[in-house]
């Protein structure tokens, strides 16, 4: 076989030029680069105005505290006067006043932050009281973190609210339906995730979430008819969760508490070594403080 019949080659007539293809001028150049840059410009900002850790000085700290229309910058702001309060940082006591305010804040993400802020200063003014208050929080969460800073208190009032962060969620349905969508089980949740949507009779739906973080043990699967008030999901504790209670109870617990915190005893894939251990010492430390 003749190789330059097999891969012809196009070679322009004699005399004339190439044809070359035409270049981008400068200011599309200009315009090309400007949307790279911008394409990777937004992503950082948007990750530089929700992180956390962007350290925000004396005055931002106080507009963050009242930007109602952005809660998570409210919640930057709370947990960066945590991290002052736990350095002994003085200043920080300027913010008590807005502190004890953001407990009847509507977003629960800020009511469940605010918690746990208050409960690093037992002296603050105004701060036991408070929390007190929020162990009629209708989130379970919020109950929970107001219950556990109490225990810095030396006050157990909240130990019912403790103990409920050891037991699973059950999700019911609030109306009758069916399952158009679901997570599986074994799915890692977090707070507020969605695990499953529900279809009514009359056309709507409704988004289940989670109330806590955790991960689903039961769930009803896509497809399934479920009757309004019937159990929909069950959701174990997140394993910090429960390390947390069980840090509480090991100052605070009674002997009721024990087969709460007994499950977590055992060598279970879900349990961290972390867990099992601390639930141990509980146990321990619950016993010797009854004399039993």
């Amino acid at each position: 076989m003749n190789i330059l019949s097999a891969n012809p080659i196009s070679i322009p007539p004699t005399g004339e030029a190439p044809i070359q293809k035409p270049g981008m001028s400068r200011t599309q150049k200009l315009l090309f680069f400007l949307t790279a840059w911008l394409i990777c410009l937004m992503p950082f900002l948007f990750w530089w105005n929700t992180w956390f850790g962007r350290k925000l000085s004396d005055q931002q700290l106080t507009e963050y505290l009242h930007d109602t229309k952005k809660p998570r910058h409210i919640q930057q702001a709370l947990v960066q006067v945590g991290e002052r309060i736990t350095r002994r940082d003085a200043i920080a006591k300027q913010w008590y006043p807005q502190l004890v305010q953001l407990a009847a804040d509507p977003v629960e993400e800020v009511r469940n932050t605010d918690a746990w802020v208050m409960g690093q200063d037992p002296s603050g003014a105004g701060f036991h009281e408070t929390l007190l208050k929020m162990l009629a929080d209708p989130s379970q969460m919020v109950r929970g973190n107001a219950a556990l800073s109490l225990v810095r208190f030396g006050d157990a009032s909240g130990r019912p609210q403790i103990l409920a962060l050891l037991q699973p969620a059950k999700i019911t349905a609030p109306n009758a339906g069916h399952i158009v969508d679901s997570d599986r089980p074994g799915t890692a949740i977090r707070q507020g995730g969605l695990i499953a949507k529900l279809a009514y009779d009359q056309g709507q739906t409704a988004e289940i979430r989670s109330p806590i973080p955790g991960r689903i043990r039961s769930i009803s699967g896509t497809g399934a008819n479920i009757a309004a008030g019937a159990e929909l999901a069950v959701i174990d504790p997140a394993n910090d969760q429960v390390w947390e209670a069980l840090r509480a109870l090991y100052l605070i617990g009674q002997p009721d508490d024990l087969p709460a915190i007994r499950p977590y005893e055992r060598d279970l894939p879900d349990v961290s070594n972390n867990v099992r251990r601390q639930a141990m010492e509980t146990e321990q430390a619950i016993r010797k403080r009854s004399g039993s």
